[in-house]
């Protein structure tokens, strides 16, 4: 399990995110604050505060794959 901070700033950002973690085989979680959604999802994303960074949780063995497609959404 992985956990990083992204931040998504634009609905274009939104539909890239979820095209990119759509690909891999695994659970993948976007969280703000008590609630928790489907990354896939794009109506879940959309009921989160997107005002702030959110947590991403990948549930798999390996995400440096998952990680670099999805560096320009990383908080650092």
């Amino acid at each position: 399990m992985t956990s990083v901070e992204i931040k998504l700033t634009s609905i274009q950002d939104i539909r890239a995110f979820v095209d990119k973690v759509a690909k891999y085989d695994m659970d993948i979680d976007l969280s703000s604050g008590r609630y928790i959604v489907d990354a896939k999802s794009i109506m879940g994303i959309f009921s989160l505060d997107l005002m702030n960074p959110l947590t991403l949780t990948a549930h798999g063995e390996d995400c440096d794959d998952l990680l670099l497609g999805l560096s320009e959404y990383i908080v650092k």
